[in-house]
This record gives C-alpha cells, structure tokens and sequence, in this order.
C-alpha cells in the first residue's frame, strides 16, 4: 500500500485536532519544548524497539506511537510530510534510532543556539518513512491503527467529553 500526499496531509490535520483535545498541555508549550518533548518520545520508542521481545509493547503499538507524534513533530515544525518508500537498506531498527538520534540532536542545538530546524526535519521524514516501509513490508493498514489509537487516547482523557 502507498500512501498519497493527501491522505498523509489528512493524517497530520487529524492529528493536529487530536492534539487540540486531548494534548493541549503539549501544544502549549514553545515550539522548541515541544520538538524536545517528542525528542524524547522517539527515545522511548527506540528503546521499545531495542528491547525487543522483552519489551510490554508490541512493535506494532509502538510504530503506531511512534507514528502519531511523527505527526505531531512534523505540525510543531511546520512540516509537510511525504512519504518516500525503500530509502535505505538498513534495518527497521537502524533506521528508528538514526533518525530519533539527530533529532536529540536538533533538539540539543537549541540551547546552544546553533541551526537545528532542517536536521529536525530531516530525521522527522526519515522516521516517517521508516515506520511506514515497515507498516508495507508487514501488510500493516496504518490508517486503521492511528485511527484505534486516537480513539483509545481520547477515552483516556475522562475530563473531556
């Protein structure tokens, strides 16, 4: 399955409104939190990743996370996501940690006041693309799993009906 441009633009709409109400603490911080708060989210997902078996997470819950706040990274920097499948060679794993990796980096040289926002983008798409060359290469239909799982976050959020 390929992903069109206006499905993924949709994707990253629904997200946005997701976020609008169930995550509206994250969406009120600065732009620059925001990128270090999903930095670390695609820490915990590499480190999922990494655990393997012994990890309580299924993979495909954790690609499906993973997913969401690739979106939710891709708003917060005022990025349009497109999916460019097979980039690499490289393994599922290798691919996650690369890029999860440059964006702590990005996310780092904010502080220092050094150039970050192209290496956030860039490691944000090559995330994207490698969870979703993994959903094709599992037969995955992701429209279906970020669908389950907004609704399973938003039944989480007792406050807001």
């Amino acid at each position: 399955m390929t992903y069109s441009e206006d499905q993924i633009l949709n994707w990253q709409r629904d997200q946005y409104e997701h976020d609008m109400k169930y995550h509206f603490d994250i969406l009120s911080l600065n732009r620059s939190d925001r990128l270090k708060h999903y930095a670390l989210h695609f820490a915990k997902y590499a480190g999922r990743v990494a655990r393997g078996d012994e990890e309580q997470k299924s993979l495909v819950d954790t690609v499906t996370d993973a997913l969401l706040v690739s979106l939710s990274t891709a708003n917060a920097i005022q990025q349009k996501l497109e999916h460019s499948p097979e980039k690499s060679d490289s393994a599922f794993f290798v691919r996650l940690t690369d890029a999860a990796g440059r964006i702590g980096d990005a996310a780092e040289k904010i502080d220092h006041l050094e150039p970050f926002l192209e290496i956030a983008k860039r490691g944000n798409q090559d995330i994207f693309d490698a969870l979703l060359d993994f959903g094709m290469d599992k037969a995955i239909n992701m429209d279906q799993l970020i669908n389950g799982r907004r609704k399973e976050l938003g039944t989480r959020q007792f406050f807001i009906r």
